[in-house]
């Protein structure tokens, strides 16, 4: 698998787990949080062969924005929190830098 492969799949399991957190409300249902956990250990099992083959600074930096993006839009469609136009535009600023150091960085 690519480390693009590698690192898309760590992001997916990050926004889960961040979900399955949100859903634990506060380790009050331990099964949500349980799973949280679980997805979380597996995404550091992604990242790291992308870390392997891409610069740390690179992946950091996508991972993190990514799935900010990522559960920024969780929170609005599933939980219905709301964001302002300033935390709109940060969000759109993060996410456009994330695809910049996609296209910019080789494997």
């Amino acid at each position: 698998m690519s480390p693009w492969a590698f690192l898309a799949v760590a992001i997916g399991l990050e926004v889960t787990g961040t979900f399955l957190l949100k859903l634990s409300h506060g380790f009050e249902k331990w099964q949500w949080g349980s799973l949280s956990i679980l997805c979380y250990s597996a995404c550091f099992w992604m990242l790291a062969p992308a870390m392997r083959a891409l610069p740390v600074g690179v992946v950091y930096a996508i991972w993190s924005g990514v799935g900010i993006v990522a559960a920024a839009l969780l929170g609005w469609t599933v939980f219905g929190e709301r964001l302002g136009a300033v935390q709109l535009a940060c969000v759109a600023l993060i996410l456009g830098a994330a695809v910049v150091l996609q296209i910019s960085t080789r494997a």
